[in-house]
């Protein structure tokens, strides 16, 4: 962190309103930025992964715990009138409000964008769905599986032969996040010049559709599927792991130069002089002969002498490490990304750093993943509500308040 303790986002503040993972992940992104992140959560059980386990930390679900640090969480009833009128007092002292909800419940809740722009013109509004608040899968359910089916990804994702295959992470739910952290900071920047806030909608399967990129324009321009290929680059070749004595290697010979690199380092410079391979173009088009070439070679030797061969060529190369491997990797540990917290009842938790490295403002992990409603009675003086008024919400259960929190008149 900074000498004096700046934060990028410092003085912003989010109303989260979202749950599970594509919202807590954009407002975690804020948050570990330094906007101030109040997080509301339903009375009865909170967000929804606060249940998902095993496996859990002192009682707390791991789930929860990768995507809700820097935040305070209020639990509020919204289909109570006064829970509803927390949240437009929050509204009204917001820069920022991010929703996760089916389109049209939100504004079904009475906290929608015409709702709360009203008290707050402000107010940027981000919206993540499924499919978008238009076109004619609007109202359907969205879930990350569903979207990478509908966008082509399991398409292309998995072996030749096999089935396709939804990628190992939640992609879908996590590409919309940042794609919403970027809508949400640029309507901030333009509000700057503008004065008012604005409506931004993301949708999962939007995200996935603009990852397609190259593959995309390879269609354009064939008109021809593309086909799974397990590992391997449609368009570059080597470029995917090569079978070593005791595991992989992953290659990436992005150009011709580095072939005949790879060639060298690898003993084998008479395939760089083969018309079958002289070019990427010709060793796309001939890549089953190629790797019918390259695979007794490097099944010869194990992968650590792969790698300090090819890393003295100045081949691009890596092993294929677990996620165990990859969270003790020194290089990780170098670069903060992992991080501990200290949490009050999961005690020091361990969890993935902040991948954006500011140089004089860099982010920072300030508070631990909250309780639930941990920080209620605290948000509710802020909003300037009474002792009286906080002790007659909290005995409507409109609004809800950790045992741990601060006591209404303390």
């Amino acid at each position: 962190m900074s000498a004096d303790g700046r934060l990028p986002l410092r003085g912003v503040r989010v109303l989260d309103l979202s749950r599970i993972l594509s919202g807590p992940y954009c407002t975690m992104l804020l948050g570990d930025l330094g906007a101030d992140v109040i997080k509301v959560e339903r009375p009865q059980g909170g967000d929804d992964t606060r249940q998902w386990g095993p496996p859990f930390v002192g009682g707390e679900s791991a789930y929860f715990l990768s995507v809700n640090r820097n935040k305070r969480s209020i639990a509020v009833d919204l289909s109570h009138p006064a829970g509803r009128q927390v949240v437009h007092r929050l509204a009204a002292v917001s820069d920022v409000v991010v929703e996760n909800f089916r389109p049209g419940v939100a504004d079904r809740l009475g906290v929608g964008y015409g709702a709360l722009q009203a008290v707050n013109p402000r107010l940027v509004y981000c919206s993540i769905s499924g499919f978008g608040q238009t076109g004619p899968y609007r109202d359907r359910p969205g879930y990350d599986a569903v979207a990478q089916a509908m966008s082509g990804m399991m398409a292309i994702t998995g072996p030749p032969e096999g089935p396709p295959t939804k990628h190992g992470m939640s992609i879908a739910d996590l590409t919309a996040a940042m794609w919403a952290a970027v809508g949400i900071l640029t309507a901030l920047f333009e509000r700057e010049r503008s004065g008012r806030g604005q409506y931004v909608d993301v949708s999962l399967l939007d995200g996935q559709v603009s990852w397609l990129t190259y593959v995309a324009a390879n269609y354009f321009a064939t008109g021809r599927e593309p086909r799974r290929m397990g590992s391997a680059h449609p368009s570059i070749a080597p470029y995917e792991p090569l079978p070593t004595r005791d595991g992989h290697i992953m290659v990436a010979v992005g150009n011709d130069e580095l072939w005949r690199a790879f060639c060298r380092a690898a003993g084998v410079e008479r395939l760089a002089g083969d018309p079958r391979f002289s070019t990427n173009r010709d060793r796309v088009v001939n890549r089953e002969q190629l790797l019918a070439e390259l695979h007794p070679v490097f099944s010869q030797r194990t992968t650590a002498q792969w790698m300090e061969v090819l890393g003295e060529a100045g081949v691009p190369c890596g092993p294929i490490l677990s996620v165990g491997q990859v969270l003790s990797d020194p290089h990780v540990l170098a670069r903060e990304m992992v991080v501990e917290v200290t949490h009050p009842a999961a005690g020091t938790v361990r969890m993935t750093g902040i991948p954006v490295k500011l140089s004089d403002t860099p982010g920072q992990v300030r508070r631990p993943p909250p309780l639930l409603g941990q920080h209620t009675v605290e948000v509710l003086r802020e909003l300037n509500y009474t002792p009286e008024e906080i002790r007659e919400l909290l005995a409507s259960g409109c609004v809800v308040q950790h045992p741990s929190g601060p006591e209404p008149a303390g």
